[in-house]
């Protein structure tokens, strides 16, 4: 098996421990019927060592099976909200490899607690910190934690998930190594979230064969009702971390989606 080494000069203390230990964490599912992820080889202060993927396309059946695998990995559990990856005690993190940002662990039973005081106003003050986002943008937010139980619903009575964390796209690769196309998890922020977070951050961007992906957990463990009407919810947190990463159209998108959950 091929190895590829992932690394960054002066990374952030944790950084690649987390991510290493995260993808264990994730790929304990794989026995499970869980998706594949890349196996971990060790990690360093400023690198990590996974096994090299081989990219392919995929095909409506391997994002079914991805599907079904991914709700059999978020059934997989966790004992909280805001969970860290089993065995990692330090500062967690969400972003890309050149600036990633903490992410609050904890031990929050309520989603709607977890949701708001581990993700949304942590990462909008890191946007005001930078500049990015004003006491405006958080004035808004705030009155979006406000009504947190009533936009979560139904979704509010899921136990905590063991999720990716940042399952946009990229982070799903296609390979055929074993002779079928499968999909291959990388570059994770897991914790034990909402298993939304996961499915709303896989409409983000855009994703092959998305129906698919979503008629195969369906089959194994249905979304609770109205789940498509919360994407925007759930999408707050990483456009919210994208103002803070890049600015720009970040920001009006970020007022944009507060306004539409707020409805002005």
């Amino acid at each position: 098996m091929q190895q590829y080494r992932k690394s960054r000069a002066h990374s952030p203390q944790g950084f690649f421990e987390c991510e290493g230990r995260g993808l264990k964490w994730l790929r304990e599912a794989y026995g499970h019927g869980g998706p594949r992820v890349v196996e971990v080889f060790g990690w360093g202060r400023d690198y990590l060592d996974i096994e090299r993927v081989n990219a392919s396309s995929p095909t409506p059946k391997a994002a079914h099976d991805f599907g079904a695998a991914l709700a059999r990995l978020h059934d997989l559990g966790a004992e909280y909200f805001g969970e860290p990856p089993a065995g990692y005690s330090g500062t967690c993190y969400f972003g890309p490899l050149q600036d990633p940002v903490p992410m609050d662990t904890g031990s929050w039973d309520d989603v709607a607690e977890y949701y708001a005081q581990g993700r949304l106003l942590p990462m909008v003050q890191m946007g005001i910190d930078r500049g990015a986002l004003t006491s405006a943008d958080m004035r808004m937010t705030e009155e979006i934690v406000d009504v947190l139980p009533d936009l979560l619903g139904p979704a509010a009575e899921d136990k905590p998930a063991r999720v990716h964390g940042d399952l946009w796209s990229g982070n799903v690769m296609w390979t055929s190594d074993g002779g079928q196309s499968e999909a291959v998890l990388i570059d994770p922020a897991a914790h034990g979230g909402h298993r939304e977070e996961d499915i709303s951050m896989l409409h983000l961007f855009g994703m092959s064969y998305l129906s698919d992906i979503i008629d195969g957990y369906q089959t194994v463990h249905p979304l609770a009702r109205g789940f498509a009407d919360r994407y925007t919810l759930w999408q707050l947190y990483p456009i919210a971390g994208h103002c803070v990463f890049f600015g720009g159209g970040y920001v009006s998108e970020y007022r944009s989606m507060c306004r539409s959950l707020l409805s002005y």
